[in-house]
C-alpha cells in the first residue's frame, strides 16, 4: 500500500469529515491528510480476514459487524484512523455521539478487534497506531505483516512474516507473534482458527 501526504495545511478532523470524499481511502494524521493506497495482495488478505471474521460473528452469534467506511478517531485528536478491519459491538453504538452522523467510533469500548494489515507505512502500525488503540482501550488489535516489513525490534531477526495479536491487559497490550506453520489463536476470540500460511502465500 502506498501512502501519500495529501494537502500543505493542517486540518482539524471535523473539517476533515467534511472534506473526505466517497471514494478512495484517506486518514488524517494529527490534521495532516493521508491517501491509503492498498495494494492487490493487500486487498486479499484483509478480504481473507474479513470474510472469516464474518464467519465468526454468525457461527457465534455475536451482535457485533464490520463496517465499510467507518473511522475511528482517538481520544479527541485531529487524527481519525481508517483500520482495514473494525468490528464493532452493535449494542455500544448508542453511546457513540458521531456514528448517527458520520459514522465515527470514539470509544474504544466501543471496538472488539481493530486489524491493521502491513504496507510500506509500517511504523505507523507498530507505533502509532498501537500506541493510539491502546491508550483508547481498544481489547484486540492485530498487526498482520504478511510480507514481514516492520522493523526487527516488532518482528525479530531474521525479519520474516508476522502476525502480532496485541490484547489489552490492565491498560497495556501484551503481545504475541505468530509466524510461518503457525495457528492464530485470539484471546478474545478463542473459536477463531487461521493458519498464518494462508495469509503469508499474498507475500
Amino acid at each position: 500500500m502506498m501512502v501519500q501526504a495529501v494537502q500543505p495545511q493542517l486540518m482539524s478532523f471535523r473539517e476533515f469529515l467534511s472534506w473526505k470524499p466517497e471514494n478512495g481511502r484517506y486518514e488524517l494524521h494529527d490534521g495532516v491528510i493521508v491517501e491509503m493506497q492498498p495494494t492487490g495482495p493487500h486487498e486479499q488478505v484483509v478480504g481473507l480476514l474479513n470474510r472469516k471474521l464474518n464467519v465468526l460473528i454468525d457461527q457465534e452469534d455475536f451482535n457485533y459487524f464490520i463496517p465499510n467506511t467507518a473511522m475511528l478517531q482517538p481520544l479527541d485528536y485531529d487524527t481519525g484512523y481508517k483500520p482495514d478491519i473494525l468490528m464493532v459491538d452493535t449494542a455500544a453504538l448508542v453511546n457513540e455521539s458521531l456514528w448517527q452522523k458520520e459514522s465515527v467510533i470514539t470509544l474504544g469500548k466501543s471496538v472488539r478487534l481493530v486489524v491493521e494489515v502491513v504496507s510500506t507505512n509500517w511504523p505507523d502500525d507498530y507505533a502509532r497506531k498501537f500506541e493510539d488503540y491502546e491508550a483508547m482501550g481498544i481489547q484486540e488489535y492485530w498487526i498482520v505483516d504478511y510480507k514481514g516489513l516492520g522493523g526487527r525490534r516488532y518482528i525479530g531477526k531474521p525479519k520474516q512474516p508476522t502476525v502480532t495479536i496485541c490484547h489489552l491487559k490492565n491498560g497495556t497490550y501484551d503481545t504475541q507473534l505468530f509466524r510461518r506453520g503457525d495457528t492464530i489463536i485470539s484471546p478474545s476470540f478463542p473459536s477463531f482458527r487461521l493458519a498464518t500460511d494462508k495469509l503469508f502465500c499474498f507475500g
